[in-house]
């Protein structure tokens, strides 16, 4: 999951844990509040009514001296009482308390916020009930907790939706870098030094380390390929004067049969070397794009002609050829480097193929590209095997020929090609080697 999806769910899940401690604390501040409104309410009733205790209604109750009787007062809507009645014998004078209770009034059963009140009148003790309906009270706290909930959701919604494109805006220029400086950069010298626009210091000190970094490595990069070029031209010249000396020496009568073996093997050691220096060499001007790359090639022509350079080593190895490569794609670029790419991918379908076995060659077009695969039926690779093949002086197995260039020369190929080259191999089983072609739309 993308660094942005990440931010814009972390907000989402926060913003959720707020609703749900929300829907269930905001019960319980509503309560608090009404109730502390309720209860002021109620006590300046009380007060009201012991300022008015000598009216006449009260005081036709008090002469009565008779402790059944209960002076009440109700709402028209039940939603308020008020009962006077003389107090028990554990009775504490001026003592108020709150409680929440149900009371059937009138055969309609509410729950009231009830203000119990010991007061002393005279020389008697009397309880004074106030009480107002809480009916109303549920009702508003579930209509609050409702809407404020909607509104919080809305308001989750709306926040969401510019947090996932506030953090779309603020990583842009993230993403830019890895598009633009990462992603399609194959090599140091590709490489986009433009200064990315942005306003966050944070990537404008990623861009700046990393253009530094890549400008580094570039410069290591072009001395190295530069290094192996000029050791490998110079190693050239005294390989080749080596050269002509054995082959003088071998002119020479008096060296006997041990000699003449000697020299002979170390002329191969030679040939050998200078094999290896000038693939170097091939690697190197690949690298540095020495080569011109507008000739029209076609693949099939080519693939034709290095079948029938190769047929007495296929013979030999009585090897089965399906060349099924019949679709004529013309590709621009460099006719001898595409050559040198299939004669190295064949060469090797021909040598690790096992005896009897088959070769087969196949193409297609599909999503604006030609494919071009070669197929062995020799003893396959381990993933470990394929992940190094590419690698210079890598070798599958000890006793392999070769020097290990092969293949580091057909992915320099490519690269310079812009071409993708893939391995697919199953030990027991066998190879396949694929070569991607762009189509250039016109």
């Amino acid at each position: 999951m993308k660094i942005k999806h990440q931010l814009a769910v972390f907000n989402l899940i926060t913003r959720l844990l707020i609703i749900v401690v929300l829907w269930f604390a905001l019960p319980v501040l509503v309560e608090k509040v009404v109730y502390s409104h309720i209860d002021n309410s109620i006590l300046e009733k009380k007060q009201k009514f012991i300022q008015h205790l000598d009216t006449k209604e009260i005081n036709d109750f008090i002469n009565r001296n008779d402790s059944t009787e209960t002076y009440a007062s109700f709402s028209s809507l039940h939603n308020e009482f008020l009962q006077l009645y003389l107090g028990k014998n554990n009775f504490t004078k001026d003592k108020s308390t709150f409680i929440n209770e149900r009371r059937i009034i009138e055969d309609e059963e509410n729950e009231y916020r009830v203000l119990y009140y010991n007061f002393t009148y005279g020389n008697s003790n009397y309880v004074l009930e106030i009480g107002n309906s809480l009916s109303e009270i549920n009702d508003l706290t579930f209509t609050i907790r409702f809407f404020t909930s909607g509104l919080l959701l809305l308001t989750m919604l709306i926040t969401f939706l510019a947090d996932t494109f506030f953090i779309e805006y603020l990583l842009k220029p993230f993403y830019k870098i890895i598009n633009s400086k990462i992603r399609h950069v194959n090599e140091p010298n590709g490489f986009d030094y433009t200064e990315i626009s942005t306003h966050s210091a944070d990537f404008k000190e990623l861009d700046l380390v990393l253009n530094q970094m890549m400008f580094r490595i570039n410069d290591l990069f072009q001395k190295e390929k530069q290094f192996i070029a000029n050791v490998s031209h110079e190693l050239l010249s005294p390989i080749s004067l080596l050269k002509n000396r054995f082959e003088n020496l071998l002119q020479n009568e008096s060296i006997n049969d041990e000699g003449v073996d000697k020299i002979v093997s170390s002329l191969r050691t030679l040939d050998i070397l200078k094999k290896v220096i000038n693939n170097l060499l091939l690697i190197s001007k690949i690298d540095n794009n020495q080569f011109a790359d507008n000739e029209n090639i076609s693949i099939k022509e080519i693939i034709a002609e290095i079948l029938e350079d190769f047929e007495d080593r296929i013979d030999e190895k009585q090897l089965t050829v399906v060349n099924e490569v019949n679709a004529d794609f013309v590709f621009l670029g460099n006719r001898t480097l595409i050559r040198i790419m299939f004669n190295n991918l064949i060469v090797n379908a021909i040598n690790y193929n096992s005896e009897n076995g088959k070769i087969t060659l196949q193409n297609g077009f599909s999503n604006n590209h030609y494919l071009v695969s070669i197929t062995d039926s020799g003893k396959g690779m381990t993933e470990a095997q394929q992940a190094i093949i590419f690698e210079r002086f890598s070798r599958i197995a000890v006793d392999q020929e070769g020097q290990g260039l092969g293949l580091a020369i057909v992915e320099s190929i490519a690269k310079f090609h812009h071409l993708e080259i893939s391995v697919r191999s199953k030990i027991g089983v066998g190879t396949t080697f694929a070569v991607q072609f762009p189509i250039v739309l016109h």
